[in-house]
């Protein structure tokens, strides 16, 4: 479903051009290009409903070999959430948010003559996956970083109690906003670069 203020953003902020049209036009990328980074949350919980299709955006995305090597922790309780917010540097939100899911790689899913890159690159792709699906529901979502920091990554294998085969990618708190974000503008001309530097 096309988020209205999406719709809306974009209408006003195209107005009368061809591009505008064409995203608005289409869901997508109205969806890709209005999606930002929500770090302020209310405190309505997140569906079962909405919870399983952001795991089936995340779970479709491109993976090497289709290897999927992608695990996911649904984190709602309360206690949790603190304790991720209080380990983590860069993801205080998570104590006010209903919900967090932390994306994991599963080294077992990995061949021998794998490095991790392709873990890197897949587990990527399912965290932009699930980004992308939070905004298309209207919920707000943000990506932190726990891999490759090891005083991230000891205290979340502690708390949500990894095996040693699993490696916490993000940690990705999540909720419905308490507020209105506006989207950046993030397109930048100088960074492309045709046929060659």
């Amino acid at each position: 479903m096309l988020n209205y203020y999406s719709f809306l953003w974009y209408n006003l902020y195209r107005e009368n051009s061809l591009e505008g049209w064409l995203v608005i036009m289409n869901e997508i990328l109205s969806n890709i290009l209005t999606r930002t980074s929500i770090r302020l949350f209310n405190e309505k919980p997140v569906e079962k409903e909405k919870i399983d299709l952001l795991l089936k955006a995340a779970m479709a995305a491109p993976t090497g070999k289709n290897r999927r090597p992608w695990e996911f922790i649904i984190i709602q309780n309360k206690e949790t959430l603190t304790k991720l917010s209080d380990a983590m540097p860069y993801a205080k939100m998570t104590a006010k948010a209903p919900l967090a899911i932390v994306i994991c790689a599963n080294t077992d899913k990995l061949a021998p003559d794998d490095n991790e890159i392709g873990w890197i690159c897949d587990c990527s792709a399912a965290t932009q996956n699930l980004l992308l699906a939070a905004n298309s529901l209207e919920l707000g979502a943000t990506w932190t970083a726990i891999y490759a920091y090891e005083n991230r990554i000891k205290p979340a294998r502690s708390i949500l109690k990894l095996p040693d085969n699993i490696i916490p990618l993000s940690l990705i708190p999540i909720g419905y906003p308490a507020k209105k974000f506006k989207p950046m503008e993030k397109f930048d001309e100088t960074k492309i670069h045709y046929e060659q530097w």
